[in-house]
């Protein structure tokens, strides 16, 4: 039978879409700069059996099934391919138990990010990860890709957080990895292994995170640099002076200045680039503080920090504003997610602004600089084949800069189909077959997200 018969033997008929346009709307992510191909039918569960009962269907009519979430993911894991089931997890969104003794959170896939951080916080517990899409991203994406964010300098990714999982195999069986205890050393960790998998061993149905308690109040300061050097310098001699800050965060001067001239926020916009910091905990007055002096040390030409909350927020906005802000433009955007060790960020910060140059490409850069991790955002005419063109050798330099630098092609977004033709210059030859043997035994016939991360 065809897929829409196999399907329809075994799904309600709410959970099959076959209009075009529907089906199209679902088929990729935000990561514009990649294609995708032709769904034939959109499914959207509510459970885990109906999971399992379309990956069943699948492997009937022998089509792939592109899973997905939120699709709010900028490399193209979610894309469509030609032909296959577009699985949508969105409407798996309850979450399912918060515990507040073992301080762990149950849920499903499609559970919106902020929206598990306020529920755990009405109990005075706290979800760490925090990409900057947390109120539109999806739990199941964030597992899927391992997402960062924010306060990963202080708290981890997404798989710090991970404990436990319920995963449906390509084989249409299901598997639970890990235990609701906190610890756990029986047999592998197979679900860190899933963690940043992009749906390319299994399709995630159910989620367990532990929470911590919720910080308190956090300090923030801002510093603006007239030199990059200076800035990266600075952010070197904050960690070698024993100071663990909870977010710490860079924009270069386009940066800047699009922000304020979209939302108005009273930026400095003549400075080279402004770090905003955080630091929480008993100290965090106290620590803010030092930074802030360590920033004047290394040449900051204004620094202020706050003590209120409230005001504290307002400040780390400009930084959340910043891909808005581009949107605007009507360009395309294709952003980098490169990651290097903290020595190496004024390294990687002077190569980039080199490569905009001598490629005349507009480079505009942010990024967590507590971790090491770049956003260079790649702005461009795409109907202009000569401008795609010197993007493209930007972007390739970009990412072969970090990995001369001891860093990685992908710190927090995935490899989706951006970057796969990276993946063999980071991953040694035996990492990379094992990693080739794992799919293979857990995804023989290759059904799960082709063409994705590795294959």
């Amino acid at each position: 039978m065809s897929i829409l018969d196999e399907l329809a033997t075994r799904l309600p008929a709410d959970c099959i879409q076959t209009d075009e346009e529907v089906v199209a709307s679902y088929g990729q992510d935000r990561a514009i700069f990649e294609g995708a191909g032709t769904a034939s039918v959109l499914v959207m569960p509510r459970t885990t059996e109906e999971v399992v009962a379309t990956v069943e269907a699948a492997n009937a009519a022998d089509v792939p099934i592109v899973p997905r979430g939120a699709g709010t993911g900028l490399t193209g894991a979610a894309n469509a391919s030609d032909g296959c089931v577009m699985l949508s997890l969105h409407r798996m969104n309850q979450i399912l138990e918060i515990d507040t003794t073992n301080r762990t959170a149950t849920v499903q896939p499609g559970v919106i990010n902020i929206d598990l951080k306020k529920a755990v916080a009405d109990v005075g517990l706290f979800y760490p990860p925090d990409p900057a899409s947390f109120d539109m991203s999806s739990i199941g994406g964030n597992v899927s890709t391992n997402a960062g964010g924010l306060c990963c300098v202080k708290y981890g990714v997404t798989r710090d957080y991970v404990i436990a999982l319920e995963v449906v195999l390509a084989s249409g069986e299901v598997m639970r990895t890990g235990r609701q205890t906190i610890k756990s050393t029986t047999g592998f960790d197979l679900t860190g292994l899933f963690v940043g998998s992009e749906g390319l061993l299994g399709i995630i149905t159910e989620v367990t995170v532990k929470l911590v308690p919720a910080p308190p109040p956090p300090s923030t300061a801002v510093a603006y640099f007239d030199e990059l050097p200076d800035a990266g310098e600075a952010i070197v001699d904050i960690f070698q002076q024993g100071h663990e800050p909870s977010l710490m965060e860079i924009m270069d001067q386009a940066s800047l200045r699009q922000v304020e001239a979209v939302y108005k926020m009273d930026i400095d916009t003549s400075a080279a680039c402004l770090i905003l910091i955080q630091t929480a905990g008993d100290r965090a007055s106290e620590r803010i503080a030092e930074i802030s002096q360590l920033c004047t040390k290394h040449g900051a030409s204004f620094v202020y920090h706050v003590d209120d909350p409230h005001e504290g927020d307002m400040l780390i906005e400009v930084r959340r504003k910043t891909w808005p802000a581009f949107e605007t433009l009507g360009k395309a955007l294709l952003p980098e997610d490169v990651a290097v060790p903290r020595q190496h960020l004024p390294a990687l910060l002077a190569g980039i602004v080199d490569i905009g140059e001598r490629h005349n490409v507009a480079l505009p850069t942010i990024g967590h600089a507590g971790d090491g991790n770049m956003h260079p955002l790649l702005v461009f005419d795409g109907n202009d084949p000569d401008e795609t063109s010197r993007v493209k050798k930007a972007f390739a330099e970009i990412v072969r800069l970090a990995i001369s630098l001891g860093g990685t092609i992908a710190g927090e977004h995935g490899v989706g189909t951006l970057k796969r033709e990276f993946v063999n210059e980071e991953l040694d030859p035996i990492q990379l077959s094992t990693m080739l043997e794992f799919k293979k035994l857990l995804d023989p016939k290759g059904r799960l997200n082709p063409g994705k991360k590795l294959t």
